[in-house]
């Protein structure tokens, strides 16, 4: 996988993200969106920040990877790649965090 290294130990979700990953995988936006549009890739579930135009989705790509999506309030798109048994312990964080809300 192309990712991106941000040079102080590897790459963070962003700030504005209620939970942290323990290896996350900053991935190119070619790849990233090229990774969630195929057809075995399947959205977990999306939620957008009550305060700002950031949202938020995770795709299951593989059986042990999740893709992250965040959309800056801009329209930016930043892809992570994060391993499952990382993620199944933040999701439940996510959906009580109050500055965000699961969207249908």
């Amino acid at each position: 996988m192309a990712t991106r290294d941000t040079g102080n130990g590897g790459a963070r979700l962003p700030d504005a993200v209620p939970f942290d990953a323990s290896s996350v995988s900053r991935l190119s936006w070619e790849l990233g969106a090229r990774v969630v549009a195929d057809d075995e890739s399947t959205r977990v579930g999306r939620w957008d920040h009550v305060r700002s135009a950031r949202s938020l989705a995770v795709f299951r790509v593989t059986g042990e990877t999740v893709v992250v999506r965040v959309r800056t309030p801009i329209g930016r798109e930043r892809f992570y790649g994060v391993a499952c048994m990382d993620i199944r312990d933040a999701l439940p964080r996510l959906d009580d965090a109050p500055s965000w809300e699961r969207a249908a």
